[in-house]
């Protein structure tokens, strides 16, 4: 079983090296992903390229979160990998987590193991406070995922996730944003790939991180999500539950 770890990063010069240094205790292979940073990431990325082994695909320019996790697939795909691990490079996702990440592959059960900030983990974790907005929004989103989808989720947003290559390969990704998310769920319904979670640790670093073009307004950031979710829902509207069906065609024309 061939995984990659697929790290994204961009402005990370506070963290970068620490967060791979640790990573590589538990993983051969990992794939850097420098969207366009303007900061020295690209300068320590190039020193620990040949001692930690990296491969790394630089932009020159940001393209988004979610070009970055479908040019992730697409390697891991090129290069014989049977699992890709996403996770960010900001001191959130704990590469310790990982073992847990190796365990779930290897039942072989799941197409999709997602991590989960708010599934209850038993080891007695001390959880950071997120900012109102983003847990609201979090919390809503998952709510409507579950309900048009059918699916148990406790966690819609976490990058940090587990995908098996080959199911990848059958979805229809096109999205570039933070929404990404949002179409990787409804294209994994329509292609009947399983799905799961484990529970990772609710860290928040970056209480006033920003999302661009608008999206840090929370009343904007949730309709956009929701436009991206109903708008996947459209294109794969036959394959859907019954309850997604009439969800989308209700609520698309409320958020256009």
């Amino acid at each position: 079983m061939r995984v990659l770890i697929a790290i994204p990063i961009y402005n990370e010069e506070k963290h970068v090296q620490s967060v791979i240094e640790r990573v590589r205790e538990y993983a051969d292979h990992i794939l850097v992903l420098d969207d366009g940073s303007t900061d020295r990431s690209a300068e320590i990325l190039n020193e620990l390229r040949e001692p930690m082994g990296l491969d790394i695909i630089r932009h020159e320019a940001n393209v988004g979160y979610g070009r970055a996790i479908r040019e992730a697939y697409q390697r891991a795909h090129r290069d014989g990998y049977d699992w890709v691990i996403t996770m960010d490079c900001d001191d959130q996702h704990e590469p310790e987590r990982l073992p847990d990440f190796f365990a779930a592959i290897e039942r072989d059960d799941l197409d999709i193991v997602s991590g989960s900030r708010y599934l209850s983990s038993g080891h007695g974790w001390d959880a950071d406070l997120p900012p109102a907005d983003r847990r609201a929004i979090n919390a809503t989103i998952t709510q409507e995922i579950n309900d048009r989808l059918g699916l148990k989720l406790t966690d819609g947003f976490c990058g940090f996730k587990a995908h098996r290559v080959s199911a990848m390969a059958k979805l229809n990704l096109t999205d570039n944003g933070y929404a990404f998310p949002m179409q990787l769920w409804v294209e994994a319904i329509a292609n009947n790939l399983r799905i799961g979670e484990i529970p990772v640790e609710l860290i928040y670093n970056d209480l006033h991180r920003t999302f661009g073009g608008g999206l840090d307004d929370p009343k904007t950031r949730l309709t956009h999500y929701r436009c991206v979710m109903y708008r996947a829902m459209d294109q794969v509207i036959d394959r859907l539950p019954s309850m997604a069906r009439a969800a989308a065609k209700a609520d698309c024309s409320q958020v256009q």
